[in-house]
């Protein structure tokens, strides 16, 4: 790596701190030039509950929550975002209500599903869809298939980090986006300046991770 890694503090709360590292990234589908790492919001226990509670804002007023499916590690952020929905959010308060927090698998296709005793938490209910980060919007619009497929009904969508927080048609709760990274690019392939200009790859980007090359 030729950079130096750096943090990104959250403005709202800045002891919420993304970590990136500027570099040449490879994934299936991009070039990219910073690499977010995010484990530690989502497996430090009391971050990820300053990052539940951050991202608790927008569905505490009146939106219905049965289900949090959480995808790319998240479940601990999960499990705390149910805990403050269930213990601020107005739909709860005075009620019975319980919110299950639940994670899809692979199944030989690599294709999500879920197991047959979690696809009644998923049919007809309201449900959050938390996701690590969004980059291509393929593994989004993977687990929205899936969602659709066991009849479940997406109430909303949170990621951690969002690459093209204007191009997707849909409201995305985003903690950090692109925009809080100075010089912050996604290429094709074949359409790289940095491969034009010699640069050979640093990495590349694998689940919760990178490798080096």
């Amino acid at each position: 790596m030729r950079y130096k890694e750096f943090d990104v503090p959250l403005a709202k709360n800045p002891s919420i701190r993304m970590k990136v590292v500027p570099g040449h990234f490879t994934t299936n589908s991009f070039h990219i030039t910073h690499y977010m790492d995010l484990n530690n919001l989502k497996t430090n226990a009391s971050v990820a509950r300053q990052v539940a509670k951050e991202l608790a804002a927008p569905y505490l007023s009146d939106t219905p929550v049965d289900t949090i499916v959480c995808i790319e590690g998240t479940e601990v952020i999960g499990a705390y975002l149910a805990e403050e929905l269930l213990q601020r959010g107005s739909r709860f308060r005075s009620s019975d209500r319980q919110i299950h927090v639940v994670v899809p698998v692979n199944n030989v296709y690599r294709k999500l599903m879920f197991q047959h005793d979690m696809q009644e938490l998923i049919d007809n209910k309201n449900i959050i869809l938390l996701v690590s980060s969004i980059s291509s919007g393929t593994t989004l619009g993977s687990a929205l298939e899936c969602l659709r497929y066991y009849g479940g009904k997406v109430v909303g969508i949170s990621t951690l980090f969002n690459a093209h927080p204007e191009q997707f048609g849909q409201e995305i709760h985003s903690m950090f986006t692109s925009h809080d990274i100075p010089g912050y690019k996604l290429y094709s392939p074949n359409n790289c300046p940095i491969c034009d200009e010699g640069r050979k790859l640093d990495a590349i980007i694998i689940h919760d991770g990178y490798i080096k090359i």
